[in-house]
């Protein structure tokens, strides 16, 4: 049996132990692995060195290498993440629904643990112990797999958050890690062990959760790419707006809530592009835009390029922009309803029935009036981390929490009745 499907089995052995286990004791082993982390950070910094090391040899882009950083304060800030989930309510054992039948059965409908969770990540160290941490206050067991470039950090967060399981008296076991390989058979087999997974979350770029999405024969829940857009309607302040895509853009532009595309409408463009497009420039951001977006750029010193078709739709996650003049309200609508993969996305306006109806029309996971989509993090919307975004509308949706990583059951009481 392969690594990945040996390790599956090992999950699956324990999922329903750690099920059972209580809310004190959970939350015990997710406080312990915050206190590991920080107790071995000499060891997980010296792991992430080689990892950065390897990726600057192989030119991994800036944003990336941002993304792969760890440094004290990060693995502070996921020491302090755990003890956040540590102290979260149970979200197993809650009643959700439930009602008295006539035949006098009573029902109840609560929340129960999936089992087995898979996590096929990319280079987000922090991941690991965010999954393992969020699944374990699930009553979950979680097979974990990130990419080649972190794979050193990542097993090493993985064996601290192993070890915190035995301390507290919970099977190791409900924690694999499973390295990479050039071939992505481990991918494979961990995607296909049906029996074994409940459930898949693929967290990455566009190309690893289209492979998985269309190659598992587990219940993959999708997390998405990030195709964010602001749209500057003609009711915009200028100072606002160019503060909140600065913030939007440039904050950190290799995640998945930067905003990648901008929009603004034409007749106010000559207006509001001006302040934005300085600041974006002076921050090194390159852009490319439509004929009018162009013009306008000319007009104030700023150099952008044109627009391709395919620049509407893409995830930079760097230092780029694309940027699009639109008729109103329904054009630019229309527009992030096409081009936008449904993660996060926001207007800037001082009308209000602008950004209620924008607000109500904009299909995507999260939509924002007058703030940056920076915004859009587990532990920021107070989840204390998270396990993805989901930008599929089945079982979840937006950032993911404990509570996503539970499903329900029926428990029917009666007393006899027959049908």
């Amino acid at each position: 049996m392969s690594e990945a499907r040996t390790k599956a089995a090992l999950a699956h052995a324990v999922a329903a132990e750690l099920g059972r286990a209580s809310r004190a004791r959970r939350s015990k082993a997710i406080a312990r692995a915050g206190r590991t982390i920080i107790e071995r950070a000499g060891q997980i910094l010296a792991a992430n060195g080689r990892d950065l090391a390897r990726a600057r040899e192989a030119h991994m882009p800036e944003p990336l290498l941002d993304r792969l950083m760890l440094d004290e304060g990060r693995l502070a800030a996921i020491a302090s993440s755990l003890d956040e989930i540590a102290a979260q309510d149970d979200p197993l054992g809650l009643v959700v629904g439930g009602r008295t039948l006539d035949s006098g059965l009573r029902v109840e409908q609560v929340t129960v643990p999936l089992g087995v969770v898979a996590i096929v990540y990319e280079a987000r160290p922090n991941v690991t112990a965010d999954a393992f941490a969020l699944c374990l206050r699930a009553g979950d067991a979680c097979v974990l797999k990130g990419g080649s470039a972190a794979q050193e950090s990542c097993a090493a967060l993985a064996d601290a958050c192993r070890s915190a399981l035995g301390a507290s008296g919970l099977p190791a076991d409900a924690l694999q890690y499973v390295s990479d390989d050039a071939s992505h058979t481990a991918t494979r087999e961990l995607i296909g062990a049906t029996g074994l997974v409940d459930v898949l979350i693929p967290r990455g770029g566009a190309s690893l959760i289209r492979f998985c999405v269309e190659n598992a024969t587990v219940p993959t829940i999708q997390t998405g790419t990030g195709n964010c857009h602001i749209y500057l309607h003609e009711a915009a302040d200028p100072e606002k707006a160019a503060r909140i895509v600065e913030n939007a853009k440039c904050s950190r532009p290799g995640v998945c809530n930067a905003a990648e595309s901008l929009l603004v409408d034409e007749p106010a463009a000559e207006r509001l592009l001006p302040p934005v497009l300085r600041r974006l420039s002076e921050r090194g951001v390159e852009l490319v835009g439509d004929a009018r977006a162009c013009a306008v750029a000319a007009s104030c010193g700023v150099a952008m390029s044109f627009a391709t078709t395919d620049d509407w739709g893409r995830e930079y996650l760097d230092l780029k922009m694309s940027v699009a003049c639109v008729g109103g309200l329904d054009d630019a609508v229309a527009h992030i309803n096409r081009y936008g993969t449904g993660h996060s996305e926001a207007i800037v306006s001082e009308s209000y029935a602008a950004c209620e109806a924008f607000l109500a029309r904009v299909d995507a996971s999260a939509v924002y009036a007058n703030a940056s989509t920076r915004f859009t993090d587990g532990g920021i919307f107070g989840l204390g981390g998270e396990i993805g975004i989901s930008t599929q509308k089945l079982h979840a949706r937006g950032p993911m929490g404990a509570r996503a990583l539970t499903t329900t059951k029926y428990l029917i009481r009666g007393e006899g009745q027959i049908r």
